[in-house]
């Protein structure tokens, strides 16, 4: 395990003196299956892997979940163990963020709607650590899942538009056998809101049917119909439900499968003090749905 922002710079001359290409994926620890199929694509595709384990403070809002966000680091690193043992960097909050540090890193267009426009300061937080990861692991490729897809065109820009020679690789969404994406956060809910965040990906096959069997081209409708079925759940606050394309994440008015091939769906609801994203793209030119893949 490394701590400190030097330990990692010479490791990671040492992997590129070898030869070797390193695959990065950056968490926030409380790993689950999803984390670990990250760790797995970056096992096949590059030479040595690194995993961060690191609670960003700059990506909570000062009503956010910061405190209590779980951080089993023991657990987490036995997990580790079992997907081939990759390097683990966890830095303290004063190793990556200074007494003195005042930069911020903003990335517009892709970052404003959906969860910038809930959590405004969110995605500076996350471009500014990611970008610091980026220059302090001197990674090559870095795996991101599509469950925070804002999050993965959030992180494609900034490397597009400011020139950073790392390949993003996008992995699809892990999910429980019911259906509900993994994430960190489905260990705070109670087992009643358990139940009933089951109603996310039974929303999902409902869009599914509108958007492919039914083929409704009506957005609005398709979102009327998506927020009665998750109102269905009587502790599900909805902060949004939008149809949207999926490079761009601007919502959409109407399905157009000439001008729109792909459509996304993404929600985000809160169960109690618990919020939940997820989405699903959807292929217009074929039957079956996709899930974004490498």
């Amino acid at each position: 395990m490394i701590s400190t922002v030097d330990e990692l710079r010479r490791w990671s001359r040492k992997q590129h003196d070898a030869g070797k290409r390193i695959g990065f994926v950056p968490t926030m620890g409380a790993l689950h299956e999803g984390h670990l199929s990250l760790v797995r694509a970056a096992n096949e595709r590059c030479d040595a892997t690194l995993v961060s384990i690191f609670v960003n403070p700059t990506q909570f809002g000062p009503t956010e979940d910061f405190e209590k966000y779980p951080r089993p680091l023991e657990q987490d690193l036995t997990l580790l163990q079992t997907v081939g043992s990759p390097k683990v960097f966890v830095p303290n909050v004063t190793e990556m963020y200074p007494s003195d540090f005042e930069t911020t890193v903003h990335i517009g267009g892709v970052s404003e709607p959906l969860e910038g426009r809930c959590r405004p300061t969110h995605f500076d937080g996350v471009a500014t650590v990611v970008l610091k990861l980026f220059l302090m692991s001197g990674t090559d490729v870095a795996f991101f899942g599509q469950k925070d897809l804002q999050q993965v065109r959030v992180v494609e820009k900034m490397v597009a538009e400011l020139n950073i020679p790392i390949e993003i690789v996008v992995c699809p969404i892990v999910r429980e056998a019911d259906g509900l994406a993994m994430s960190s956060r489905n260990r705070y809910l109670t087992p009643s809101q358990r139940e009933q965040a089951r109603v996310l990906p039974r929303c999902l096959e409902l869009a599914e049917r509108l958007l492919l069997s039914e083929k409704i081209d009506d957005v609005a409708q398709i979102g009327r119909k998506l927020t009665e079925t998750i109102s269905t759940a009587p502790d599900a606050m909805i902060d949004y439900v939008v149809v949207a394309d999926p490079k761009t994440l601007r919502e959409i008015d109407r399905i157009d499968p000439q001008q729109t091939p792909e459509v996304a769906v993404l929600f985000a609801v809160k169960f109690g003090d618990t919020r939940l994203i997820d989405n699903r793209i959807y292929s217009l030119s074929t039957t079956p749905i996709t899930e974004l893949r490498s």
